[in-house]
């Protein structure tokens, strides 16, 4: 008995002896965070975020491999703490929704009869699916069967539609889907999202340089739901209000209603539900991601710069603008007339940016009041350069500096910082762009009788065609195929009169218009009391004339623009971005606000120290072949919504604003002439539809 227990008892001192020994050697360490991470999670081992259970979720967040927000039960309160943990930042505990870019549905067309195995995955096998559509839904539902918390359906119209309650963002629809359809993001992953080749994309989307989900808005318009359509144009375009009453809407060119029909008013749709958050008595609310501790400068405070602006704030960085004007705006404050834009409505639209958290500092001119040097010692960590263009473009003719000779947009700015100017009874506008329109227009407000002087045809003129309509019913005179050649002064050197030499057109040059060609001995002279030159304009950059030291990497082109790469719209500085005007040189504002949040983009990537770079598939072309149609047959014709204006002889005596908005009736009744286009399906009965509802 006692030998057994001695037997016993030097067994267990052994096993003890050799146990120490291999917990020295066979040592694991776990780190301690797991735990806390572990912690700080819900519990329910449900593997909704694709670990197996909460403890393999908190070993992927400390190897770096899963976000804070990795707990989709947990919620915020669970990604709070474990970014606390981990000291994360905590923007990357933005909730995550799926969504549903395709509503093709059933309305895409089938290539073959499938009966095999009824799941996507095996259909996409069989060559890549029996849609005509690339990338569109087949609908067989893979992504309903891989949730796990009822968040998502096949809804009546064949794809797939998800309840935003429900959802937690686990990502698993998305990857059941074999054709990437679903996607799921945080609010900051959407603002940064890129239209791609290989996305489901309508002609009037991919046309338009802002990237706003039409089709999108114009449904929820069509729905009722007219904050949910701001929503959606916000996610792209900061100034609704400014581009419903400026924009010269390209994306209208392209709409497949147009090719049967007239194009659906796109532009028009999109100023009644900006109009309508403006007359609602409030401002919708505007969500932003967690605070990143990140500064950037943005310098100038035009659409591109308060584009840019808007974003970053949206993405949790501090922002400070610098703009050399007394106030905010650039070109759409002081080169668009007020009849086309009222200061008013512009100063609250700049309001809502600025309620954001943004700080602006104004009459602050670069390179004069501060420099780069200034910024850099303040701690930003990016700059963005939104300068715009500003610098007229002289005629290069004799005597266009007399008195009585203006520059289109020194005209326009002074006008409209409400300085007095001089003007005479007789002008003549040089030019054939919407800032020479613009010039006529107001001075024809200001008591004068105009004449454009073009050397071109009416056909030719880069001008918005509704603006040149506008200027002929306000009575401008047009003198076309006429060149200046010389101003003709008085023996005081005021302004008396204009030569112009005649001209005919020769072949195209490389605008793709025909080139005016001198006809000699033609010269003639006009009588007028006042010259407006509007020939063009390139960005400022006088702050380069004496460059300093921090700028002296920093390229300009021949057109006097920021070089840069035209994919990041990073410069040779890495921490300078630039874009609008100042990037492409004069163009649409709404190019320069779709420039804004590309460089936003890229400046995000670049202060949290990640790599500036594209989109992998960035939509370049002007249209994806396949979705670019030449018939669209179905469609029933119905009329366009006309555009609401004052009368022509209410309108010519004030700078009331000319368009108007159309009335709720109106705009519900164009919204229902939307086929709903996708990348290659829309919606036939879209008419018979309305026409029924209406009934």
């Amino acid at each position: 008995m006692i030998g057994a227990f001695l037997f016993m008892l030097g067994l267990g001192g052994a096993c003890a002896i050799l146990l120490s020994v291999a917990s020295r050697v066979f040592y694991v360490y776990e780190d301690p965070r797991i735990a806390q991470v572990e912690d700080r999670m819900a519990g329910a081992n449900c593997g909704g975020c694709g670990y197996a259970g909460c403890n393999a979720a908190a070993v992927a967040v400390v190897a770096g491999k899963a976000p804070a927000s990795v707990c989709i039960v947990g919620g915020m309160e669970s990604a709070q703490g474990v970014a606390e943990v981990m000291g994360m930042d905590v923007g990357g505990a933005e909730p995550i929704l799926s969504y549903n870019p395709c509503n093709g549905g059933d309305r895409a067309e089938d290539r073959f009869i499938y009966q095999g195995v009824p799941t996507c995955a095996a259909l996409t096998r069989l060559y890549e699916g029996k849609r005509f559509c690339s990338v569109g839904c087949l609908g067989l539902g893979d992504c309903v069967k891989a949730c796990l918390f009822d968040a998502i359906s096949i809804g009546p119209n064949g794809y797939p539609v998800v309840n935003a309650d429900n959802c937690v963002g686990c990502g698993a629809c998305e990857r059941a889907c074999p054709k990437g359809v679903l996607e799921v993001m945080t609010m900051s992953q959407r603002l940064l999202a890129m239209n791609e080749t290989d996305d489901a994309l309508a002609p009037c989307q991919q046309i338009c340089p802002a990237q706003i989900n039409i089709p999108l808005y114009i449904e929820q318009i069509k729905k009722g739901d007219y904050e949910g359509a701001v929503n959606t144009i916000r996610e792209r375009n900061p100034l609704l209000l400014s581009c419903g009453r400026v924009c010269p809407h390209p994306c209208e060119d392209k709409c497949r209603r147009g090719l049967e029909d007239e194009p659906v008013s796109i532009n028009q749709l999109k100023r009644f539900v900006a109009d309508y958050e403006l007359h609602s008595g409030k401002r919708f609310p505007i969500s932003k991601a967690p605070a990143t501790e990140k500064k950037v400068a943005v310098i100038g405070g035009g659409p591109a710069g308060l584009s840019c602006a808007f974003f970053l704030a949206r993405l949790g960085h501090s922002v400070t603008i610098y703009e050399a004007m007394p106030k905010l705006g650039g070109m759409i404050r002081y080169g668009i007339p007020e009849y086309r834009l009222p200061k008013k409505i512009l100063d609250w639209e700049i309001q809502g940016i600025l309620d954001l958290g943004i700080d602006a500092k104004t009459n602050a001119r670069f390179g004069f009041d501060f420099n780069l040097s200034d910024l850099m010692e303040e701690g930003f960590d990016a700059v963005f350069m939104g300068i715009g263009a500003w610098k007229d473009m002289k005629l290069r003719a004799e005597g266009e500096d007399m008195e009585g000779c203006f520059t289109g947009i020194d005209f326009l700015a002074r006008v409209a910082n409400g300085e007095e100017v001089k003007i005479g009874k007789n002008p003549i506008v040089v030019g054939g762009g919407n800032t020479a329109i613009d010039c006529v227009r107001t001075l024809i407000r200001m008591g004068s009788k105009v004449t454009l002087a073009y050397r071109r045809t009416r056909a030719e003129m880069p001008a918005n065609e509704v603006e040149i309509v506008a200027a002929e019913h306000e009575g401008c005179d047009f003198v076309f195929l006429s060149a200046p050649t010389r101003v003709v002064g008085d023996e005081n050197g005021k302004v008396i009169g204009l030569e112009y030499q005649k001209m005919e057109l020769g072949e195209p040059d490389a605008s793709g218009r025909r080139r005016p060609v001198p006809v000699e001995g033609s010269e003639t002279i006009l009588d007028a009391d006042m010259i407006v030159s509007a020939i063009g304009q390139r960005p400022d950059i006088s702050f380069m004339d004496n460059p300093e030291k921090a700028l002296a990497d920093l390229k300009t082109t021949r057109w006097d623009t920021m070089d840069h790469n035209e994919d990041t719209l990073q410069t040779d500085i890495p921490f300078i971005f630039v874009g609008g005007d100042s990037a492409t040189g004069p163009d649409l504002v709404v190019s320069a606000i779709g420039g804004g949040r590309k460089a936003a983009r890229s400046i995000h990537q670049f202060v949290m120290g990640e790599e500036v770079k594209a989109a992998p598939k960035d939509l370049k072309k002007p249209l994806i072949p396949e979705s670019d149609f030449k018939t669209v047959p179905g469609v029933i014709r119905s009329p366009r919504a006309p555009m609401p204006e004052l009368p022509v002889q209410e309108r010519i005596y004030s700078f009331i604003e000319v368009d108007q908005v159309l009335d709720e009736e109106s705009a519900l009744r164009e919204s229902g002439r939307c086929l709903r286009c996708c990348r290659t399906c829309y919606d036939k009965d879209t008419d018979r539809k309305t026409q029924k509802s209406a009934a």
